[in-house]
């Protein structure tokens, strides 16, 4: 019998009948690894009990699927997730100490909501499984496990920026967080870069042996460190992005524009998207091609997230001023250059959002991979795609060879790749799309949830588990 699959993350999304699925990387990827399979998402349900109530584990059924979901205490939620995930973790990976605010209480409540994870988590698992985890708020999820005697592979994912050993050393305690990914039988990151950081890391630990390129052992236990970049349902979005087009809100956009060019961002509002250096480099295009004036319009659309954290509140009001400022200078009662809109869409409006426009301008200051970038070329219209503007500290420029790669913190090369991009001929647009789609095509979701899935077999070298994974996680028709 084929092992089953545990998935575990921060967040589950249980789907609700006749609610829109949300865009999300993580809940893309994790459906891709369930996708008509036996398995069980478990993670923290998203709600924040009452003082003093210890709620049990939620179990819900939907089909062949097992949803295990935990509340958080108000203390939980402060200090694990707003606290040192996001206001520790979530800046040190992106490159970014100096916006780092460590305390020993935030610490205590991150190692104490992932222990509690864990005790929840136990008893449902049997020894046949395998687990796989996902992202930096449940990097020591497999040491709390192996402390309660679980044997099980388990594989864990890094969804966002692994940073070079130094600055990974600047975080207090890193050993009980970032060390902790040494209980893992194979870590992936999404880059080759991302996983030569984080095996110089791994080398410098202390009772470490590295056993060959990526190869390490701790006190007799293998670890592997291996790049597997997250891939998106390629054929699937181009599928919904052709029908979506057919949608009101795409209908009413096209209609706005009124023959106008469209520039489109989309972004969750945080400090590494680098969406204040993409507003300033529209304006600079604005200024020193004038020509242009009255013939584009940017559309950035920009959920907001994490609002309990000052600094995100500080972060849209200075985006709201910046737009304000360039449409006061460039606007006229008949034109706004720039549309900031604060709003989540479904995955099928976005596809259509995405397929109307000339130019996808997806510029983080650095980026775990940027599933918007390859959405983005997924969506256009092969007779007539548009052109991707693209960060180079994204993971996916390293994949995506065709787009127009720039520096986010470059305010002319910016401009002037918005220039060449609108006024790009439709053969180089073709061929530049082309390339891009047919690697989208060939490593899409399913084929990276497999790759992950049977390197992690191999890791363990145990007989007959590679060919049981294999069987369990093939790509299916």
């Amino acid at each position: 019998m084929a092992p089953r699959l545990i998935l575990v993350s921060n967040r589950v999304n249980v789907p609700v009948a006749g609610v829109p699925r949300q865009a999300g990387g993580l809940t893309v990827a994790v459906n891709a690894a369930l996708k008509q399979r036996e398995g069980v998402w478990f993670g923290w349900s998203g709600k924040v009990s009452k003082e003093g109530e210890t709620p049990a584990a939620s179990v819900i059924l939907r089909r062949r699927r097992t949803y295990i979901t935990l509340d958080l205490s108000a203390n939980d939620f402060q200090e694990y997730y707003n606290g040192f995930a996001n206001r520790v973790l979530w800046p040190v990976l992106h490159y970014r100490v100096d916006l780092a605010e460590f305390t020993s209480v935030d610490l205590g409540g991150y190692l104490r909501v992932n222990g509690r994870f864990a005790d929840a988590l136990s008893p449902f698992i049997t020894p046949d499984d395998v687990i796989w985890v996902h992202d930096y708020h449940l990097l020591p999820m497999a040491k709390e496990l192996r402390a309660r005697g679980h044997n099980n592979p388990i594989g864990f994912f890094l969804h966002i920026p692994c940073p070079p050993p130094d600055i990974i050393e600047a975080l207090p305690h890193h050993d009980e967080t970032m060390g902790a990914l040494s209980h893992y039988d194979l870590v992936g990151l999404q880059t080759d870069q991302d996983a030569d950081n984080l095996s110089r890391y791994f080398a410098s630990l202390r009772g470490a042996n590295q056993r060959g390129p990526g190869s390490f052992e701790f006190d007799g236990r293998k670890v592997r460190v291996r790049a597997f970049p997250v891939a998106i349902a390629t054929a699937v979005y181009a599928r919904a992005a052709r029908n979506s087009v057919k949608s009101t809100l795409v209908e009413e956009l096209r209609n706005s524009l009124v023959g106008k060019r469209l520039i489109l961002g989309v972004d969750r509002l945080d400090y590494s998207k680098g969406i204040k250096h993409r507003i300033q480099a529209f304006g600079h295009f604005l200024e020193k091609y004038p020509e242009w004036l009255n013939r584009v319009t940017f559309l950035q659309v920009t959920p907001k997230s994490r609002t309990g954290v000052p600094e995100y509140s500080a972060m849209d009001q200075e985006v709201s001023a910046l737009v304000g400022q360039i449409n006061g200078r460039f606007g006229d009662p008949a034109w706004t250059p720039i549309r900031y809109v604060n709003r989540s869409y479904s995955r099928a409006m976005l596809a259509g959002l995405y397929r109307s426009a000339h130019v996808g301008l997806v510029t983080p200051l650095r980026d775990g991979m940027n599933l918007v970038a390859k959405e983005y070329v997924a969506a256009q219209d092969p007779d007539d795609p548009g052109v991707l503007v693209l960060s180079q500290f994204a993971g996916a420029a390293q994949e995506l060879t065709g787009a127009l790669v720039v520096n986010p913190h470059e305010t002319e090369g910016m401009a002037a790749a918005i220039k060449a991009a609108l006024e790009m001929s439709p053969e180089e647009r073709k061929e530049r799309f082309q390339r891009m789609y047919d690697h989208l095509a060939e490593n899409d979701i399913d084929r990276w949830a497999e790759r992950f899935l049977s390197a992690l077999g191999e890791t363990r070298e145990q007989p007959g588990l590679l060919s049981s994974l294999r069987q369990l996680f093939a790509v299916r028709a």
